[in-house]
């Protein structure tokens, strides 16, 4: 029987880990919202659905594996709104599910590490539907379930260049700052292992293993490009959108050694530095 993954929400993680399941023979079915988009998937062996709309359950059928990348809303997970009867009656059929969650869901820790164990107080809104929807998604009887906590992503076409470069890019300055990140191609490497290896209620953190303020992370940037680095603008009085505002609500570092002692992962960009290095070098290469 031909493994399939049927790929809810089928975007910037999903399709770092889509080469991985095609060079291996698999089938690989996603849903988008845009028919660019779907066409964009088709070209890389991807099964384009559009969904909302596309009926998902002949899909669901055929699926041996599913990745659950929608995300939440105030009416809950639209996968679960839409089609949990469905997914009931599959679980016990299903090999593996992964539900990529964020580590918003540990809250403020004033800069402090927190775990898989570390107990969940999200507080922002995105933080408290994230909670809500592993607790759904959890609910579910005999579901081979693997939550994915998701740290800070960049990767390509993601990262602070573009912005240093037009002269947009800000030090925002907060005392005692500190976010947590995580390659797209690292993301990849650890849905695969865990593809390879699941174990159903599993938890991950998925972040490096060099969380650092932000500034840090701008001021490489330009360093890296030759330009000067930017001014420093203090997060008291800085003018910014009420969603920038909010990415600053929180202070912690993630710890990742589960993926490492668990899943064997060697993550290939332990650090922004190398990650930042690695994505301008690409772009250098491509030009």
């Amino acid at each position: 029987m031909t493994k399939t993954l049927l790929s809810f929400g089928h975007g910037f993680s999903a399709r770092a880990l889509t080469p991985y399941l095609i060079d291996a023979g698999w089938r690989v079915i996603g849903t988008t919202r845009s028919e660019d988009k779907a066409n964009d998937m088709f070209a890389t062996g991807v099964e384009p659905r559009i969904w909302p709309g596309a009926n998902m359950e002949p899909a669901l059928k055929s699926a041996t594996h599913i990745l659950l990348s929608a995300a939440p809303n105030e009416q809950g997970d639209p996968v679960l709104a839409q089609y949990r009867d469905a997914i009931v009656e599959l679980a016990p059929n299903l090999q593996w599910v992964g539900y990529l969650s964020t580590t918003g869901v540990y809250g403020d820790h004033q800069g402090g590490w927190v775990d898989e164990t570390t107990p969940l107080s999200p507080s922002t809104k995105r933080g408290e539907l994230r909670t809500k929807a592993e607790s759904d998604w959890s609910s579910i009887p005999d579901l081979p379930l693997h939550i994915f906590r998701l740290a800070g992503i960049y990767g390509p076409g993601r990262g602070p260049f573009a912005k240093v470069k037009s002269g947009t890019a800000r030090r925002i300055i907060k005392q005692n700052q500190v976010f947590s990140r995580i390659h797209v191609d690292d993301i990849a490497q650890v849905l695969w292992a865990s593809i390879n290896a699941p174990r159903p209620g599993a938890i991950y953190n998925l972040c490096d293993d060099d969380p650092a303020p932000p500034q840090d992370v701008i001021g490489y940037a330009a360093e890296l490009l030759n330009l000067p680095v930017p001014a420093s603008v203090n997060f008291d009085t800085a003018d910014m959108s009420p969603m920038a505002r909010s990415f600053y609500a929180e202070s912690k570092k993630v710890r990742n050694d589960l993926i490492k002692s668990e899943l064997g992962v060697q993550l290939m960009y332990p650090d922004y530095k190398t990650g930042l290095k690695a994505l301008l070098d690409a772009e250098k290469s491509r030009s």
